[in-house]
């Protein structure tokens, strides 16, 4: 591959061209600084639901997701989701009041809660409607304004070029492509190829390529494949926050990140879990932090994690978490999509 060239989405300068992607209850700020201390171009944070800030009390899940933006030296994007142009609108200039510095639209996810109240993926099944919510954003905020989509609704449907040359007429700086339909979910593989069509596209914002990026072979294919100029990873970082530096190392000879094993993996996860702890507070926090204990376990191939899911306080978990890593193989090269 090429040396990466510099991005930029509006004022704003891009990293290396990897990127975390947005990922509900997931992409939090904890595991978004855990990504951010190995280095990524752009870290995305998980969707923020236009119903839950618009209101006269905005729940407390809301404006935990939308809080702390920022991550020291790598660009943060904060993606917000709706079904009606105005919250929509309102959410973008909250989160930028909040300190975000780009705004990134949902229309990719799958999830039935989601498309069920007609937002995510089921708005590409109206784009006339989808457009209204694109240019209320872009005509609120003096943020770039960015979006997220899958291929289309099904097989039947693939209108994901004609979505972005809709939003690039109405002034969205980047597009990020799910190379599957709504219908797939995430079954199958990704068709990267089929993104070659927003590709194409004449005087197309950037472009990412997204879906089964899980290390730097299949990131060389997403890019050559889809024309894109940068891959987004969802699922590949969970369990190792290093994999987007990985990728980059790989693809564009960036220093090579320094793979946690052992004590060192244990610090680590032990770092991770107290970040958590102190976000949510306990009890949350213990929740939250059980899913990620888990996958750091499956990509390190620790055995034991069960006692892990088990432990009822921080300082139970913190040793568990000594003498269930210390002794792991340590983490492998990649991980299932």
């Amino acid at each position: 591959m090429p040396e990466a060239t510099r991005l930029t989405v509006g004022p704003e300068t891009l990293g290396v061209p990897v990127f975390l992607a947005p990922m509900a209850g997931i992409t939090d700020l904890p595991f978004r600084r855990m990504v951010a201390r190995f280095g990524a171009g752009l870290v995305v944070s998980e969707m923020v639901a236009s119903s839950e800030m618009v209101t006269s009390r905005p729940s407390p899940r809301a404006s935990v997701r939308a809080r702390a933006l920022t991550e020291a030296g790598v660009p943060v994007s904060v993606q917000i989701a709706g079904r009606e142009a105005q919250p929509m609108a309102e959410t973008a200039r909250i989160v930028a009041g909040m300190g975000a510095r780009i705004i990134d639209i949902n229309m990719g996810c799958p999830a039935k809660k989601v498309t069920g109240g007609l937002s995510g993926a089921a708005l590409m099944r109206d784009l006339d409607h989808a457009l209204t919510l694109i240019e209320a954003v872009v005509a609120a905020v003096d943020l770039p304004v960015t979006l997220k989509m899958r291929l289309g609704w099904d097989d039947d449907s693939r209108n994901a070029a004609t979505l972005a040359a809709r939003a690039r007429d109405a002034g969205v700086q980047m597009l990020t492509v799910h190379g599957r339909t709504r219908a797939q979910f995430y079954k199958g593989r990704a068709d990267w190829a089929a993104i070659r069509a927003v590709a194409d596209l004449p005087g197309r914002p950037l472009l990412v390529a997204n879906g089964d990026v899980v290390d730097g072979d299949s990131a060389r294919q997403a890019l050559v494949q889809s024309g894109a100029e940068a891959v987004m990873v969802g699922r590949g970082a969970q369990g190792a926050p290093w994999r987007l530096a990985q990728i980059a190392h790989e693809l564009f000879a960036t220093p090579a990140p320094i793979i946690p094993q052992g004590a060192a993996l244990a610090d680590l996860v032990g770092e991770h879990y107290q970040d958590m702890i102190s976000f949510y507070g306990t009890d949350p926090g213990l929740r939250v932090a059980r899913k990620h204990l888990g996958w750091y376990a499956d990509v390190a191939g620790a055995v034991g994690k069960d006692r892990l899911f088990r432990a009822a306080s921080p300082a139970e978990t913190l040793r568990l978490i000594a003498d269930v890593f210390a002794d792991a193989p340590g983490p492998q090269l990649s991980r299932a999509a």
